[in-house]
């Protein structure tokens, strides 16, 4: 099997609009929730919170780069531009056929949805454009950047909703250890709405803490009350090894280990048992034991069934109380963005020695299992292996293992 690196790595995000900017952001200690009055007007929605990519179109796209593109393919682009670029690619590589994407998001952008259906509601066809379902599809963030970048290799769109970002990294690692590609664009992206607000509403899992928005979420705290929906896009290059070596390419890290598997229990309630497996199962992938991971980068919503079902399955899987903290606490839950934000900022932090806190945890709860949480400062550390977990609606855990390149 051959060895997978990450040559590239680009991000869209509150915390910034680069891997160095959010990194940077992180030691500020302060998150990036604001009270939003545009949710004001929607009458029975608790939550009127979020985090906001603050994203600008970069002055160099047209028209026709962005004419099949929602603003959830627009975050992936500029995404994936930046870590293309960081990765040194040319046309030769990308449109080697040797190149391939792996990228997802929960759904595609929302305002084409309502183009769509309007011609339900108001029985016309005006609001309908040929570029409308190219917005909408569940793979428009993986369609437009095979496009855009002229890759004709593999395309493999992940939705699954928390999941997308990590599962499409993983996804994407394999199909370079295996010999299948040599070079995936990989990641995942999610833009902001009410809607999604909404759905977390219904579940009773969004913070009610409208007035003090800098004090939530606090993931695996005593008195948490609920998710911050965030958005973004993050996209890590996988590449590999010999070939990135051979063509003098920064190497990040090293992908050693990954696994993905299902709960089969329920659709929303997550299993500590399977969450377990999951993260056993990459540690096995990796050929290392639990031991050597010094750092985990946790799923960490803020939701008490999800943190205490998370921190219980990390507790069985390491058998010790490993380091562990949540980036949500910054950035809110980016959704279908989530798993490959936090695993570009796990490589950060790896490669800097410093890892974050997770903000606004005072009181560990006592239900969440015994595991080491970084609070206040931050930790400063060598680590030579960090993990990066995530887990979604549907059932689905990934959990993916990264090396230290030094």
């Amino acid at each position: 099997m051959r060895r997978v690196v990450v040559t590239g790595m680009g991000v869209v995000s509150a915390l910034g609009q680069s891997v160095g900017a959010a990194f940077a952001r992180l030691k500020r200690f302060e998150n990036c929730v604001e009270h939003l009055a545009e949710l004001d007007v929607y009458k029975g929605l608790n939550s009127r919170l979020g985090s906001l990519a603050g994203f600008t179109r970069p002055a160099g796209w047209t028209r026709k780069t962005t004419r099949t593109m929602g603003t959830v393919a627009e975050y992936a682009l500029a995404a994936s531009e930046q870590a293309v670029a960081d990765a040194g690619l040319g046309a030769e590589d990308l449109e080697s056929g040797r190149c391939g994407v792996a990228y997802g998001s929960c759904s595609g952008s929302v305002k084409p949805h309502l183009d769509l259906f309007s011609l339900i509601l108001e029985h016309e066809l005006k609001n309908v454009t040929s570029g409308t379902y190219i917005k909408l599809m569940p793979q428009t963030c993986a369609c437009n950047l095979s496009v855009h970048f002229r890759t004709h290799g593999r395309l493999v769109p992940t939705g699954t909703a928390c999941t997308s970002g990590s599962l499409a990294v993983g996804n994407a690692a394999e199909l370079v250890r295996y010999g299948i590609q040599d070079v995936m664009i990989a990641g995942g992206a999610e833009e902001f709405s009410p809607t999604q607000v909404a759905i977390f509403d219904t579940l009773f899992a969004t913070s009610l803490r409208n007035g003090e928005p800098k004090a939530t979420p606090a993931p695996y705290d005593r008195d948490r009350d609920g998710l911050v929906i965030g958005e973004g896009a993050a996209t890590l290059v996988l590449e590999e090894y010999g070939r990135a070596k051979a063509r003098g390419a920064r190497i990040y890290a090293e992908v050693v280990g990954f696994c993905e598997n299902t709960d089969g229990t329920h659709v929303t309630n997550p299993n500590a048992e399977t969450m377990s497996a999951c993260l056993r199962g990459a540690l096995a992938d990796a050929g290392i034991s639990p031991d050597a991971v010094g750092y985990v980068n946790g799923h960490g919503t803020a939701t008490r069934a999800g943190d205490v079902a998370e921190t219980v399955a990390t507790r069985e899987a390491f058998g010790r109380a490993v380091l562990i903290s949540s980036l949500k606490s910054y950035v809110g839950h980016t959704l279908g963005a989530c798993g490959s934000l936090e695993a570009a900022m796990t490589i950060s932090c790896m490669n800097e020695g410093w890892f974050h806190p997770t903000l606004n945890l005072v009181n560990v709860d006592p239900e969440c299992a015994g595991l080491d949480y970084i609070a206040g400062e931050g930790r400063t550390l060598d680590v030579e292996y960090a993990m990066s977990n995530n887990f979604a609606f549907g059932g689905v855990n990934t959990s993916l293992v990264f090396r230290r390149c030094d």
